[in-house]
C-alpha cells in the first residue's frame, strides 16, 4: 500500500548535461531522459548500464512507446519524431519524419496502442498511426503554442492544452471539438514585460476517467524573474466541474511540469524552479499539499513506474533520480 508520507530516495544515473524529460517504458525495465545535449539517453534499473539515443537536431522532450513497450518514440524541438527500438543494443532510429512546424512539447499514447497523439508549437495536434507513421488527422482550433496532449482511458477523446490555459476535448473518431475545460489560472499576461507565461503543462486523467488534472503556475508576478508558484486544477469529468484549485504555500519560484494520479487517486505532481525541486502529493478534496518531498535539484519532469510505486525525476544538475512512493519498496 502507498505511503506517501514515506517517499525516500532510492537511486540515481548521471549524465554530463543538464536533463529535461524522463519516462518509464511500459515493461517497467529501462528508464530514458532528453538532455540538453540533444540526445536521448537509456538507463537500465537492473544494472544501470548506459545506452545513446541520437537523432534529434535539438531538445528532446517527448517520449512515449507502442502499447507493448517494444518501441520508443521520441519527440523534439526541432519537430520530428523518431522511432526506436526500445531494447536495442546500439539505438539507431527505425524511422524519422518531420512532424511538426517548431517545437513537440507533448505525446500521448491511445489505449489500444493504434494512434501517436503530438503537440507542436504550430498550433497543430495531430494523430499518427503509431506502427507506420502515417498521419491519421490533424486537430487545428488552438490559437497559441499547445504544450500537452493526453488521451481519455477510454481512448474515445484526447484532450489537448494550450499556453493562455485553453483545454480542448477532441472526439477522436471525428476530429470535432465536442468541449473545452477553462484552465486561465495557470496563464498570466505579464503586461509590463509584455509576456505570455504559464500554460497547461500537463494533463493527467484518473484510471476511472471520472477526473482530470491540469498542471502548471500561477503568481507570475515576475515571470521572467521566475516568481510564481506551482497549481494544480482538478475537474470532474462528466459535470466538467472545477472541484479543486491545487495549492503549495512556500514555493515560491516553482511550476508543475508533470502531474499524474497514483493508484489511490491521489495527485502527484513535480516541481521544479528557483526554490529548488519538490515531489508534491494532494488529496482530492483538499486544495493544500498533505506532503512534499525535497529533492537535491530543480526537477523539470517526472513519471510514475508500472509498478506505480516508482518515480523518476529528470534534474537540471544532469541526474534522473528514481524515489520510492512507500516505506516497503
Amino acid at each position: 500500500m502507498l505511503d506517501v508520507k514515506q517517499t525516500h530516495a532510492v537511486t540515481e544515473f548521471a549524465h554530463d548535461r543538464p536533463l529535461i524529460s524522463c519516462r518509464f517504458d511500459p515493461q517497467g525495465r529501462y528508464v530514458f531522459a532528453g538532455s540538453e545535449d540533444r540526445t536521448v539517453l537509456r538507463w537500465s534499473l537492473a544494472d544501470g548500464a548506459k545506452a545513446s539515443l541520437a537523432a534529434h537536431e535539438s531538445w528532446v522532450k517527448a517520449i512515449a512507446f507502442s502499447k507493448d513497450g517494444a518501441q520508443t518514440i521520441t519527440g523534439g524541438y526541432d519537430g520530428k519524431i523518431a522511432w526506436w527500438t526500445t531494447d536495442a543494443a546500439q539505438p539507431a532510429p527505425l524511422r524519422t519524419i518531420d512532424a511538426h512546424q517548431g517545437w513537440i512539447r507533448s505525446m500521448s499514447v491511445s489505449p489500444d496502442g493504434g494512434l501517436l497523439a503530438t503537440a507542436g508549437n504550430d498550433l497543430a495536434v495531430r494523430l499518427w498511426n503509431l506502427g507506420d507513421g502515417s498521419l491519421v488527422r490533424e486537430l487545428v482550433g488552438h490559437e497559441r503554442h499547445v504544450y500537452s496532449v493526453q488521451f481519455h482511458p477510454s481512448g474515445e477523446f484526447l484532450l489537448s492544452g494550450d499556453l493562455v490555459g485553453v483545454v480542448k476535448q477532441w472526439n477522436v473518431a471525428s476530429g470535432e471539438v465536442v468541449r473545452s475545460f477553462d484552465a486561465k489560472p495557470l496563464h498570466t499576461y505579464e503586461g509590463g514585460q509584455q509576456v505570455d507565461f504559464g500554460g497547461v503543462r500537463s494533463l493527467a486523467v484518473s484510471a476511472d476517467g471520472r477526473r482530470l488534472a491540469a498542471g502548471g503556475l500561477h503568481k507570475a508576478t515576475n515571470p521572467l524573474g521566475a516568481v510564481h508558484e506551482p497549481l494544480a486544477l482538478l475537474w470532474e469529468w462528466e459535470s466538467q466541474k472545477l472541484v479543486q484549485s491545487h495549492i503549495t504555500e512556500g514555493i515560491a519560484g516553482g511550476g508543475l511540469w508533470r502531474v499524474t494520479f497514483l493508484a489511490d487517486q491521489t495527485l502527484a505532481g513535480a516541481s521544479g524552479g528557483s526554490s529548488g525541486g519538490f515531489l508534491l502529493f494532494w488529496k482530492a478534496d483538499q486544495d493544500k499539499d498533505f506532503h512534499r518531498f525535497g529533492l537535491p535539484a530543480l526537477a523539470r519532469d517526472m513519471d510514475l513506474h508500472p509498478d506505480g510505486i516508482r518515480a523518476a525525476t529528470a534534474h537540471y544538475d544532469q541526474k534522473v533520480r528514481i524515489s520510492a512512493l512507500s516505506a516497503a519498496a
